[in-house]
């Protein structure tokens, strides 16, 4: 692998991070914006912040089983790795471009799946850190609406007998929290998954061998660029998760963006690459649901689960295609 090539590579890996920041900006403003907390352009940089603090506070787990622990080792090449950052950027932008919030996490997976099966057949897949990725699809929105249809009960219970003008008085300012740290869960999770895919980069190349340390110039390049991305925001998405789901008021906004948070902590510190997406869309449905089943447009769910269960054979399909063009390019 040639010096130009690997800096390409580096270069459309941190694209693929400032993509995941554009894509998934929805999934830490959408309730603060929709329930009228905060301007739009205030929230998004408010998320941009806390994307990047995160640098600070949590250690790089995930960075370590998207790096060590979902293809093995001898496998990773720049062919490889090119397709699976094209197939999971393609995905990222058909879903963008529909409004559909689904997961650059699993876009990613289902890219390194879909270009090494190309390449080396299903030996090269590591099975037991793509089953735990595989079992926290299911896990991380359940948990997401446990925690946010129980934060809403304790809440209810706790101000049962204050006004409701009082409520979202106190929400209204309780929610710049929740948005913080779910903003900070955001990019804590998903900016380590792009320094799991350089420092495959990095090792396959003989730059890195495989007990170093990541070096810190990517943990700041990925922070920065997922940082950015947020920044500009993916405003189509906005709407689909803030206002279609359910109908949310201050105190709804509040539970669902700390339930949605302790998700993220919580997987972040087992280092398992989870999907901000489906976190805080199963939390907004716990709300939701916790008033009553019918506050949740179920239709409008059922359509992203579906865009959720086709992103990974979809962006392992494109990958696969991606992984054939590159060896014909690069």
């Amino acid at each position: 692998m040639s010096l130009t090539v690997l800096a390409f590579l580096i270069v459309l890996a941190l694209v693929f991070d400032f993509m995941n920041g554009f894509h998934d900006a929805a999934n830490a403003i959408a309730t603060v914006v929709s329930t009228g907390v905060l301007k739009p352009q205030t929230a998004v940089a408010m998320a941009a912040a806390f994307n990047f603090i995160a640098i600070g506070v949590f250690h790089l787990k995930v960075a370590s089983m998207i790096g060590k622990g979902t293809i093995d080792p001898h496998v990773i090449d720049h062919y490889v790795v090119f397709g699976a950052l094209v197939g999971a950027i393609m995905w990222n932008v058909v879903t963008w471009y529909f409004g559909l919030p689904s997961s650059s996490s699993h876009a990613l997976i289902g890219g390194l799946v879909g270009a090494a099966v190309a390449k080396a057949g299903t030996d090269a897949l590591v099975a037991s850190g793509l089953i735990k990725i595989i079992l926290f699809i299911v896990l991380s929105p359940l948990l997401g609406f446990i925690f946010g249809a129980l934060m809403m009960v304790i809440v209810s219970w706790l101000f049962v007998r204050s006004s409701q003008r009082t409520v979202d008085r106190l929400f209204r300012r309780l929610q710049l929290i929740s948005a913080a740290m779910y903003s900070l869960g955001h990019g804590g999770n998903d900016a380590q998954k792009t320094m799991g895919i350089i420092w495959m980069l990095l090792i396959a190349a003989g730059v890195s061998a495989p007990a170093d340390p990541l070096p810190m110039w990517v943990v700041i390049s990925c922070y920065s660029a997922i940082s950015l991305g947020t920044l500009f925001g993916g405003w189509r998405i906005v709407k689909t998760m803030g206002q279609k789901i359910t109908k949310l008021k201050p105190v709804g906004g509040f539970c669902a963006e700390t339930g949605g948070a302790f998700t993220l902590f919580l997987a972040t510190a087992l280092g398992v690459p989870v999907s901000t997406t489906h976190t805080i869309t199963g939390a907004i449905v716990g709300v939701g649901a916790s008033r009553k089943m019918s506050a949740v447009r179920w239709g409008v769910a059922g359509n992203i689960v579906w865009a959720w269960i086709f992103t990974i054979p979809a962006s392992a399909f494109a990958a696969a295609i991606a992984w054939w063009f590159g060896t014909m390019i690069l």
